[in-house]
């Protein structure tokens, strides 16, 4: 896929990469199993048909971050490669999926935030395949074809356990002509499946073109930002971080290893104020792109805001203790 100048979503203001020069940038909170949770996206596979199946559905949800404070709203293309597709009968839609998925996001931002295309990893890169690596670069490709007809404002490339993958989707990024952001992955141990630490894993992906590296997804906040942090120290560029909102043992830091997935997830979620804690101590580590990730809802993200100072404060209202008109006043809560 060649650079096209025509590929270039038309001007909206800052894009991601002015944006985030200036200051942290706030990301949206989890697609799938939010929609899971509503009855929309079948447990297990996690593949993202919904965009076709229930549009208003997707919609509905973009729109909730957007009102919680979320900057970047990301297109629900995770798991829209072909293959995957394929375990759940929508090979043939590869297309529609991808490019659908952009369109829905653009349609709620409007000009309140940027759009991400997405691509994930494809469960088909095999080390020991010499040919897997191109056969990773054409499901790429196919999606982006894609995505790219919606004029989307970057890319963001994620969950990559193998460094070997998320390098090959720094480099098909690269040839779009769209700024990247590309996030690994840690399951058990905080090490690539092929061999190497958090921070070797940013610079390979820094010094590949990647304009944001950073991690993303089976951890929690408490297991995820020190790997982070790990990043920060090993490149000079842009860094992301977007855990999970659920609660794991150190023992069992990624949250699919679970006994609660993929069906009582529900009874791991994080409190919102754990969420927002994070969001303001990724801030002061240094981490620019701040966002989250499975498990995370829109009042997690607003909590999240608000942590970063970008969210109004709530509407005033009268407290008094001594004549309560509430709950909130009858056991004397407080903010």
């Amino acid at each position: 896929m060649a650079p096209d100048s025509a590929r270039r979503p038309p001007s909206r203001g800052p894009g991601i990469l002015e944006r985030l020069a200036k200051g942290t940038v706030l990301g949206d909170g989890g697609y799938l199993f939010e929609l899971e949770k509503r009855g929309y996206v079948q447990a297990g596979p996690f593949t993202p048909e919904v965009v076709l199946e229930h549009p208003a559905a997707v919609s509905e949800l973009h729109r909730e971050y957007l009102d919680a404070g979320a900057e970047v709203l990301q297109a629900l293309a995770f798991y829209a490669s072909k293959e995957k597709l394929r375990t759940t009968g929508y090979a043939d839609r590869v297309g529609q999926i991808n490019r659908g998925a952009v369109r829905l996001a653009r349609e709620v931002a409007g000009d309140r935030a940027l759009v991400a295309a997405n691509l994930s990893l494809t469960w088909m890169y095999d080390p020991k395949d010499k040919g897997s690596g191109d056969t990773v670069r054409g499901l790429f490709d196919e999606q982006l074809e894609a995505q790219l007809q919606e004029s989307p404002d970057f890319v963001i490339a994620e969950t990559f356990s193998w460094l070997a993958e998320a390098l090959i989707a720094a480099e098909r990024i690269e040839r779009t002509g769209l700024p990247s952001m590309v996030t690994m992955s840690f399951d058990k141990n905080p090490v690539s499946y092929d061999g190497h630490t958090p921070a070797e894993c940013a610079r390979a992906l820094h010094d590949a073109g990647a304009d944001i590296v950073g991690v993303n997804c089976l951890r929690n906040p408490r297991l995820l930002l020190p790997l982070a942090a790990e990043m920060r120290r090993a490149v000079t560029g842009f860094v992301a971080c977007q855990p999970t909102a659920y609660w794991t043992p150190p023992d069992v830091p990624d949250f699919t290893a679970t006994k609660e997935f993929p069906y009582e997830t529900e009874t791991l979620v994080l409190p919102r104020r754990a969420m927002g804690a994070f969001a303001a101590e990724a801030k002061d580590l240094g981490i620019q792109y701040i966002g989250s990730c499975c498990g995370s809802m829109p009042v997690h993200v607003r909590e999240m805001a608000r942590a970063l100072g970008k969210a109004p404060p709530d509407r005033a209202w009268r407290v008094d203790y001594t004549k309560p008109m509430s709950a909130y006043e009858l056991y004397r809560h407080g903010p």
